[in-house]
């Protein structure tokens, strides 16, 4: 079965065909322009593979509650779909566009929705409960977890990569990439994560703030007259790495330290502080930690950004050999010899968890 994956991000969007065999057909990475893919470049692109395509994959952010597993769309689901774009404006309208698209042109093609809420669906109560007003619960304010089909990946391919790692797994996902996020992964079940009812809690990421204190939020608004739009755009577009150091990419941040800029040192260490913090929080609810797994473009690519976290990690039992991780490719190991926990580097590869989960449902 020859699946299309339409993985619709933050800052892309990514179109794979992928044969049975996992095997990569069509490799298309098309960059977001003033948030949006360009039609016209992803209609010609189908276009061109209509008569290869034997299934469809759409990456869609958020799946709610109503939706823990990959569905095949249909009207009923493509309703309810749109009736979650509140909870991610940004992020579901564009993967609601590319489904349009492509079910345009792929009529007859038989086409599933995997989410990036899904694998968090696990979480326990205590996990995803705010302690808020009943009235505001009921509306569906919770922590759902974003990133899933990422997280969901490494921790499987992690686990292929050192075996079994006895009757408890414990290990935690680093997914840093433009939007970043952890996920604290028991024997495979995610049952913590850090981002929450949007994608814009947790840690710092490339132009959002993760978490911050809601009343300074509150304080914008009411106090110095911003208005609510214009504040979310500030927090979504216009802060994390970008705010501090003037720049969004990592490796340009780094460069900028590494030349003795004291605006990228700060938010260096600002994002590796939030980083540290978030995967002793992930350690927690995992009470102890067995392998620490780092994908997407920060993750893989960055090992200067590995080595800080993992040296404010050794009360974990993380230690990295230095040379490995200098020049480490994923998908590589990269612990110390005599370390407690595994470290991993793992390219992201939510193509082939997509795919996994369309043929499974479709089988």
């Amino acid at each position: 079965m020859r699946i299309l994956v339409v993985n619709t991000g933050s800052s892309s969007l990514k179109l794979r065909l992928l044969d049975a065999d996992d095997s990569t057909l069509i490799n298309l990475d098309m960059r977001a322009q003033d948030g949006f893919f360009d039609k016209d470049e992803l209609r010609s692109a189908v276009e061109q593979i209509v008569d290869q395509v034997d299934a469809v994959g759409h990456r869609i952010v958020h799946g709610g509650t109503s939706f823990a597993g990959a569905t095949v769309i249909d009207g009923q689901v493509e309703e309810e779909l749109r009736k979650l774009s509140d909870l991610a404006p940004l992020h579901q309208m564009r993967s609601l566009s590319a489904l349009d698209l492509v079910g345009e042109l792929l009529p007859h093609v038989p086409t599933v929705a995997c989410f990036d809420t899904a694998f968090h669906s696990t979480l326990p109560a205590a996990a995803f409960t705010y302690p808020i007003p009943a009235e505001w619960r009921e509306l569906g304010a919770r922590r759902y977890g974003f990133h899933g089909l990422s997280h969901c990946y490494a921790s499987r391919r992690a686990k292929q990569m050192i075996g079994e790692l006895g009757h408890s797994s414990r290990m935690i996902t680093c997914h840093l990439g433009a939007g970043a996020s952890l996920a604290a992964v028991l024997d495979g079940v995610s049952v913590d994560t850090t981002m929450g009812f949007t994608p814009l809690e947790g840690l710092m990421m490339a132009t959002r703030s993760g978490t911050v204190d809601p009343g300074l939020l509150m304080w914008l608004v009411s106090d110095k007259g911003n208005r609510s739009e214009d504040v979310a755009e500030m927090l979504e577009h216009q802060s994390g790495l970008l705010a501090i150091a003037g720049s969004a990419d990592m490796s340009q941040v780094i460069a900028a330290a590494d030349r003795g800029e004291e605006a990228a040192i700060l938010a260096v260490a600002m994002y590796v502080h939030r980083l540290r913090a978030g995967i002793a929080s992930m350690a927690s609810a995992l009470n102890g930690l067995d392998a620490l797994v780092f994908t997407g473009g920060v993750g893989e690519n960055a090992p200067g950004i590995r080595a800080a976290a993992a040296d404010g990690l050794s009360f974990l039992g993380v230690a990295i050999d230095e040379e490995i991780n200098a020049r480490a490719e994923p998908d590589t190991v990269i612990t110390r010899d005599e370390a407690g926990v595994s470290v991993l580097v793992i390219t992201a590869r939510e193509d082939l968890q997509i795919a996994r989960e369309v043929r499974s449902l479709l089988a």
